[in-house]
């Protein structure tokens, strides 16, 4: 069977996603692995079973379990060999059986960032360290790893340490299974690409070529370029070439560079040409004479740039030519952080501690930690016999992490009559937000301040129907009471704080306070008090953005901003899906 074309005239997803799978297994740690967005179902199976049947038997293919503790991830102890044995003994973590093959990760966008971490960790190095339980292991291992990324929203996502090590990307989501008949390489050709990766050539200006298309394309890991060019040496393995020829930069171009622009390169400035004589006479016809030159004077530095502009997505190259690349989107928004606890939520592996009080044992770790001392306890105690030996010290508690909810607060400036519109826009944004609140279970609430006093108008709530009912007939005018209006704002996030939730706080105001907190009228008195409420939420900590509702931002809201250690978002023309849309942005930044 002839190799795979690397650049067949119109490349689908299934082609590319063979060729990927044929470079991941010519050499896995090479290219990294690949990352591959594709839903549970025939298609991804039919891929993963090709990639496996790719791989010789000392390629080994391990699944990653979620979630995955670093004894079984790493290496550690051996618990049933230790207390059989009476010595420490040590047992391979997954990464070291991986070694020379694949590790495959199903679930990717929900792997810990911890784990991404140590992941990393051990493919830059190639050593599995692991000193902890009386054991000082370093597990030799080189592996790539397949990351099935199933998430559905934009913002899930694996984790960029991971991400970023892994050369290929594959997009099977809108791929059929009447799609998937397509030439496939062999085991032969792969062993025969495996024999030749050492012996291939590059041009020599194939590095600077991957590395300025990259610049240009937004593209700013500097492992790009190296995955680039060691995916267009497989190719040419592939082909049974030993150099680099211009198909295997295209189509390196396509797999590693296209997926990760973030923009669109700037056109060079157009320069008068100076004028040139007319060319002599020449036999050869104008139009192959001019695709022959064509052909001799390309670089590869325009090979690559052209196939990574004709390899981005539609929908992508829309968004690049709008302005709305993915370089500083921040999450969408996801349900509140996450927090250690001893009661409830997802195991998260142990900790020294005494059981009680709503502490359970962790039984196993408990054993682990006391296997290592018992041939000394045992000659400091006569007659234990052959009974586990378990001190104070020895005791392991379980950890879990509670990912929290969110309590979005909005502090809204209903004075005056710029108020009005203010209002209709807050009225929207809060609708909207909730909106999603089903996904995100988050909440949200709404404070507003006019006149003399601050008013709750909606508590904390997830109720669409409350949420409308409670905003229909809010009044605007009056006064500021800007200090009034940041305090109930921080109570309502303080009460939200001690529910074990997260508050995040929005306040749109356009900063000007002229009621102090005991009702006095002035503007100094007024924002002497903001400033000082504004002090009182920095101290807490709590995460907040300012919205700066004047049509002309001034000062005083940037100031405001400043000590209360906020966002400051000014927005003089915002309506309520810009409004949305920003709040979710930023808050999700600092979630």
């Amino acid at each position: 069977m002839s190799p795979p074309d690397p650049t067949p005239p119109q490349t689908s997803a299934w082609t590319d996603a063979v060729l990927a799978a044929a470079i991941t297994a010519v050499d896995p740690a090479y290219v990294g692995g690949t990352w591959v967005k594709a839903r549970v179902g025939p298609v991804r199976e039919r891929w993963t079973k090709l990639l496996r049947g790719l791989l010789t038997a000392d390629r080994p293919a391990r699944r990653l379990p979620l979630p995955v503790a670093d004894d079984r991830l790493l290496g550690g102890l051996d618990l049933p060999a230790t207390l059989a044995a009476g010595r420490p003994v040590a047992q391979a973590g997954l990464l070291a059986e991986a070694d020379g093959g694949l590790l495959i990760v199903p679930m990717a966008e929900r792997l810990p960032t911890g784990t991404a971490a140590r992941l990393a960790a051990v493919m830059d190095t190639a050593v599995a360290v692991v000193e902890r339980e009386g054991l000082a292991l370093r597990l030799p291992t080189r592996f790539g790893v397949v990351a099935l990324d199933e998430g559905v929203e934009p913002d899930e996502a694996p984790p960029p340490a991971l991400t970023d090590r892994l050369a290929l990307r594959v997009d099977l989501t809108g791929v059929s299974v009447r799609d998937l008949d397509v030439p496939v390489p062999t085991p032969a050709m792969i062993a025969r690409a495996r024999t030749l990766l050492p012996e291939i050539h590059d041009p020599d200006d194939a590095v600077e070529a991957f590395c300025s298309v990259g610049a240009a394309f937004g593209i700013d890991s500097l492992r790009a370029p190296l995955l680039a060019l060691r995916t267009a040496r497989v190719l040419a393995a592939l082909a049974g070439r030993d150099h680099v020829v211009q198909d295997d930069l295209r189509a390196a171009s396509r797999l590693v560079l296209a997926p990760r622009a973030t923009q669109l390169p700037a056109e060079p400035p157009e320069a008068a040409e100076p004028e040139q004589p007319p060319p002599p006479p020449s036999e050869t016809p104008p139009s192959e004479e001019n695709e022959a030159t064509r052909r001799d004077d390309t670089t590869p530095r325009e090979i690559v740039a052209e196939a990574t502009r004709a390899a981005l997505p539609p929908g992508l190259l829309a968004a690049l030519l709008a302005g709305q690349g993915r370089r500083g989107q921040a999450p969408a928004g996801r349900a509140g952080s996450s927090r250690m606890t001893r009661l409830r939520g997802r195991p998260a592996g142990a900790q020294a501690g005494m059981p009680g009080g709503g502490a359970r044992l962790a039984l196993v770790e408990t054993l682990r930690a006391a296997a290592p001392w018992q041939p000394l306890r045992r000659r400091e105690t006569a007659g234990a016999g052959s009974r586990v030996l378990v001190r104070r010290d020895d005791f392991r508690i379980r950890r879990f992490i509670h990912q929290t909810e969110t309590t979005t607060i909005f502090a809204v400036d209903a004075s005056g009559s710029s108020a009005l519109h203010r209002m209709a826009e807050a009225k929207g944004a809060v609708e909207l937000l909730l909106a999603d609140c089903y996904v995100r279970r988050d909440q949200v609430a709404l404070v507003a301040f006019r006149g003399q006093v601050a008013d709750v108008l909606l508590p904390p709530t997830r109720s669409l129907v409350r949420a409308k009912r409670s905003l229909a007939g809010l009044p605007g005018g009056g006064g500021t009471p800007l200090a009034a209006g940041l305090e109930v704002a921080a109570m309502l996030a303080d009460a939200a704080a001690r529910r074990g939730q997260t508050p995040v706080l929005v306040v749109l105001t356009d900063g000007r306070a002229n009621i102090a907190r005991d009702g006095r009228q002035g503007r100094g008195p007024g924002e002497e008090d903001a400033l000082a409420a504004a002090k009182v939420i920095a101290q807490a900590g709590l995460s907040t953005i300012l919205v700066d509702t004047s049509p002309r931002p001034q000062r005083q809201a940037e100031t405001l901003a400043r000590t209360m250690r906020a966002r400051y978002l000014p927005l003089p023309h915002a309506d309520a899906q810009g409004l949305s849309t920003a709040v979710k942005a930023l808050a999700g930044g600092q979630r």
